[in-house]
């Protein structure tokens, strides 16, 4: 292993062992307390541009392989681990962590006490940092660090989302078999991608939904035509990376699909725009919602679901002026869920198609399709 310095916007300096990719990044550094679905966290769009420490200490332990892919490479500048396991031990591995870092050009960071970061965060807040194997002098890097942007002044949606439009052609996972169920469809959508995940498209697939995936940049009036021509019965607005106030285009749109009353349904940063389509800002979380055992209430039905979150960003609580709150976090009371009230929109903050898990909170897609 190779040397890496890091430095962080709080005056940290701190040195450990590197693996993947080598070089100079610079990002904003979250910690996830997911206990498993390291590849699945590596390769979500939603995390370019940022740094993700494990709180999870044994990293790399079942390899990668190309059934878990979330999208078509990695995104995140690295991952932070307390211990990485170079020999993994699976039936469906097909490569190493290491190697689907390297090949991506993700860095990989170890032999780092990741409690210490976390406890950092915790306190301290999400921040900007730098990481490097070329150099080692914290000076340098701080510098570096200074001149270059911030993530809240990046759009990674120009990065992450797709070329050309195209078909998902594969719906749920079948673990039985290990393989993706053929899709069985009797509606159809549009997903506008800002950095999706594969398994939405899964889970949408699933609840019968033909789903064409179309780029960010695909104007409002091409939709709304296809909407009135009924050539689709609504719109899917994606996750994705970054801080959605910066994202003028894409509010713009949303609005012009909202006046259209074409339906619509949002996760994650989909949440996040219909909020502000709407004139409610979003503001941003001292650490954010990152892991896979967040409590949220289903409102409707009283019942509590554990969740799969992903988020820096929040709506804000006077948006009940023009929605209903569905679903709330536990944690911090947080709005997880909306249904608007004098147009066919509805949203989620947390991640229903959490893959590897939870599961509970999938229904969502279905009550989607019914609103269809």
């Amino acid at each position: 292993m190779t040397k890496v310095s890091i430095y962080f916007e709080n005056g940290t300096f701190l040195e450990a062992e590197s693996f993947g990719a080598e070089g100079t990044q610079v990002g904003e550094i979250v910690f996830n307390t997911s206990m498993t679905g390291y590849q699945e966290i590596v390769t979500d769009p939603s995390y370019a541009g940022q740094f993700v420490t494990f709180t999870m200490p044994e990293i790399g332990n079942v390899g990668c392989n190309a059934q878990d892919m979330e999208s078509l490479g990695a995104h995140c500048k690295g991952i932070i681990v307390r211990n990485y396991q170079a020999r993994p031990s699976n039936f469906r591995s097909e490569e190493t962590l290491h190697e689907l870092l390297k090949k991506y050009d993700v860095m990989g960071i170890t032999e780092i006490d990741t409690r210490f970061l976390t406890k950092m965060l915790r306190d301290e807040g999400a921040m900007m940092m730098i990481a490097s194997t070329e150099i080692h002098e914290a000076e340098e890097l701080k510098k570096i660090l200074g001149s270059s942007p911030r993530i809240e002044e990046i759009n990674y949606i120009e990065k992450v989302s797709t070329k050309k439009p195209y078909i998902h052609q594969q719906a749920r996972y079948n673990a039985m078999v290990f393989r993706y169920e053929e899709p069985k469809t009797d509606k159809k959508i549009i997903a506008l991608d800002f950095g999706i995940k594969r398994n939405i498209l899964n889970e949408l697939t699933h609840a019968g939904m033909e789903v064409e995936v179309v780029p960010n940049s695909m104007e409002a009036e091409t939709i709304i035509s296809k909407f009135e021509s009924k050539e689709i019965d609504g719109v899917f607005l994606s996750n994705g990376p970054g801080d959605p106030l910066i994202l003028k285009e894409e509010q713009e749109k949303i609005k012009k699909l909202i006046a259209a009353r074409v339906p619509l349904f949002g996760i994650c940063l989909g949440h996040q725009l219909l909020s502000i389509s709407h004139g409610y800002d979003t503001y941003k979380l001292k650490f954010g919602h990152h892991g896979g055992n967040h409590p949220v209430k289903n409102e409707a039905r009283g019942t509590v679901e554990i969740t799969a979150q992903n988020h820096n960003y929040n709506v804000p609580d006077n948006i009940t002026e023009v929605a209903t709150v569905t679903h709330t976090n536990l944690f911090d009371n947080t709005i997880e869920g909306l249904r608007y009230n004098d147009a066919p929109v509805m949203s989620v903050q947390h991640h229903p198609e959490a893959s590897p898990g939870p599961h509970e909170s999938a229904y969502i897609f279905s009550e989607f399709a019914e609103m269809l």
